[in-house]
């Protein structure tokens, strides 16, 4: 069998420009570049001190270890000191003490973003023959053959498997959707019931909740909510503020949204997931930012409303909160709760989805993001999600949250939180669990033993992660995607 990546030329840790489909990719900044050079660097050196091949080393714990050593190193050389990965210096040679930063401490990860895109169905119509073919994970074994599109069979349900729940620490995940119009879904609510049907197969543990998608201000969507729920069992509903078939978004406060929001409360489905920040251009842009949040959270306190990506915009500097300030991302999102006097650990939740992911180019950033996101939102009620499968697996993301710590300068004067053992089993997935009436104990108890455990274990004595992502890397390879979904995002 022909291993992934022999000459382990890939990191384990992606630091790259890669986006999720819903915001052109951000090139990387000299900092990031430095920090791939070193930890490339790096792992050659300390390969070669413990004996192993790079591949060997890079698929260890020591090998994810090395690497958040040398992104210290070169964050550290850039004046980028607002955060850092809590690594022992010697974790790049001593396995117990890699597996100990990096490896599993027995939380329950429930990612509450993830996607799939359907390489079968309607959305292909508009997409050539090559759709996808430059998403590197394309190139799998799996696309080999003259077929039409057969490299999409790279992006399957059996990859998807792969990359969540073998090639990375989830131990559950909600399949989210993205806007849409009715004719053209990346990802259908029966293609993603098949998936949720492929990862459940045997002991039916639900490792795999669903969303259900709805556009309020698009015709039949707010009425299709009652088959939702009892067809197909959706445990929430996902919602683009910014997004409308003309062009025009809605606030949840406004009209359409109050609909929407009372049809969830009569259906007894009260949790609902929208999309703010990275924003889709200028258009409606304003329906992007939080301003309606703090206004339905206090109107409506048995709903429970989870902002992903929690506002955030790519392109603008995270920085400590001011309350007489009118800076746009994350703040936009606390602004609108203090406003409300929307106290924290409420009925709002803000989740990490891509958030975290491009943060991790940036610890000072991060640190302050993550700061202000606990203080003022609360230590209950920020939620793990990472975007997979865009990033590909979300291993790398896992490892490098599980170290993180903001420095002590900034706790010390913002008020921002340690972050503790604690805490981060709170984010991974205890919140998550409350917000969804999950018992994480006997999730983890019946996951321990299904059929992905098992098959789990028996991977683990052959892994072979691939260290790829599948969203666009180029502004290009973003307009492409754009098209090929008639003009939505993702």
């Amino acid at each position: 069998m022909e291993r992934i990546d022999e000459e382990g030329a890939r990191l384990p840790i992606k630091l790259d420009s890669t986006s999720n489909g819903e915001f052109v990719p951000v090139p990387l900044r000299r900092a990031n570049v430095h920090a791939n050079r070193l930890a490339h660097e790096a792992a050659t050196r300390d390969a070669k001190r413990v004996g192993l091949t790079r591949r060997e080393f890079l698929v260890s714990a020591c090998g994810a270890a090395s690497t958040l050593l040398a992104f210290n190193r070169a964050n550290a050389a850039h004046g980028l000191t607002g955060g850092y990965f809590e690594v022992p210096a010697d974790a790049a040679f001593d396995a117990q003490l890699a597996a100990a930063a990096t490896g599993g401490k027995g939380e329950f990860v429930f990612d509450v973003q993830g996607h799939f895109v359907d390489p079968s169905k309607a959305w292909l119509a508009s997409a050539p023959q090559d759709a996808f073919r430059w998403a590197p994970k394309a190139a799998c074994a799996l696309g080999a053959g003259s077929a039409p599109r057969a490299h999409l069979a790279c992006l399957g349900p059996e990859e998807f498997v792969k990359d969540v729940f073998l090639d990375s620490d989830t131990d559950m995940m909600v399949l989210s959707f993205v806007p849409s119009r009715r004719d053209a879904e990346p990802l259908t609510i029966e293609a993603a019931t098949a998936v949720q049907r492929i990862v459940d197969k045997l002991q039916g543990t639900r490792r795999l909740l669903l969303h259900g998608r709805v556009n309020p201000n698009q015709p039949g969507d707010v009425e299709d909510m009652d088959a939702l729920k009892e067809r197909w069992g959706v445990v929430a509903w996902k919602t683009y503020t910014q997004w409308g078939p003309d062009g025009r978004g809605f606030f949840l406060s406004d009209d359409i949204g109050m609909r929407f929001i009372e049809k969830a409360r009569a259906l007894g489905v009260k949790v609902i997931c929208i999309h703010k920040g990275l924003p889709f251009g200028k258009q409606s842009y304003e329906h992007s930012q939080c301003s309606d949040i703090g206004v339905v959270a206090k109107r409506f306190p048995d709903v429970s409303f989870l902002v992903y990506h929690s506002g955030f915009v790519s392109g603008i500097t995270e920085q400590p909160y001011l309350h007489d300030g009118r800076r746009d991302g994350i703040d936009t999102l606390i602004r609108s709760l203090v406003e409300n006097d929307v106290k924290p650990d409420s009925n709002v939740y803000a989740e990490l989805g891509s958030t975290w992911r491009f943060l991790m180019r940036d610890p000072t950033q991060a640190a302050h993001a993550l700061g202000k996101l606990i203080r003022y939102c609360g230590e209950n009620n920020v939620l793990w999600g990472t975007d997979s499968i865009w990033y590909g697996s979300p291993q790398d993301q896992i490892q490098a949250f599980r170290t993180f710590q903001i420095a002590p300068q900034l706790r010390a004067k913002y008020g921002y939180p340690e972050i503790t053992p604690a805490l981060r089993a709170k984010i991974f997935g205890l919140n998550a669990a409350r917000v969804y009436n999950l018992n994480p104990v006997d999730v983890k108890r019946y996951t321990s033993r299904d059929s992905i455990a098992r098959e789990r274990e028996s991977y683990e004595e052959r892994r072979d992660p691939h260290f790829l992502t599948y969203g666009p890397r180029t502004r290009r390879e973003f307009l492409n995607l754009l098209a090929w979904n008639g003009g939505s995002r993702a």
